[in-house]
């Protein structure tokens, strides 16, 4: 793993806060982690489905499917203070779960893998790195609302991960 200089992690911090959409983001996760792990899949989608405060995001075991918490991440929308605090959350949330798409299950090692990616390409002191570490840092929150219920509707997000599609025409 090569090391990243504080000039290249000023990029990535710049270049994190004006993208536009998720798959932005997702592409820029998928560069973090084959960069430093040297690890890429494609083909994977993107929902968005009401569940309990208590869980962020999910990949479906042997699936191509990441599910990203629509009430937590309105919540995050609603109290982010900048696109950097936003794009920060999602970041750290689709990266955890994209380690997860690789069939590593150990919550405690993608947790740690996560961190350190975050580390490596924002620096220590980066709001993604913060976020990464512990969320309720950046948006207390968070911890005072209390939702139950996995909701039966969601939402599939279009134009996901398709930079390694290719179309017959």
């Amino acid at each position: 793993m090569s090391t990243i200089t504080e000039k290249e992690q000023a990029g990535n911090s710049s270049k994190l806060l004006y993208l536009r959409d998720f798959n932005e983001v997702f592409e820029f996760v998928k560069l973090a982690v084959n960069s430093t792990y040297k690890m890429k899949r494609a083909g994977l989608s993107l929902l968005l489905h009401g569940m309990p405060t208590r869980v962020g995001a999910y990949h479906v075991l042997g699936s191509n499917v990441i599910a990203v918490n629509s009430f937590v991440l309105d919540l995050v929308k609603k109290y982010s203070t900048s696109n950097d605090e936003y794009n920060s959350y999602l970041f750290t949330v689709l990266l955890h779960e994209y380690l997860h798409s690789f069939g590593i299950l150990d919550e405690q090692k993608v947790r740690w893998m996560t961190v350190e990616i975050c580390k490596r390409f924002f620096g220590q002191k980066h709001t993604v790195t913060i976020m990464a570490e512990d969320p309720l840092k950046i948006f207390p929150q968070l911890g005072l609302v209390s939702y139950d219920n996995f909701e039966n509707k969601y939402e599939i997000i279009k134009n996901f991960d398709n930079t390694n599609q290719t179309y017959i025409q």
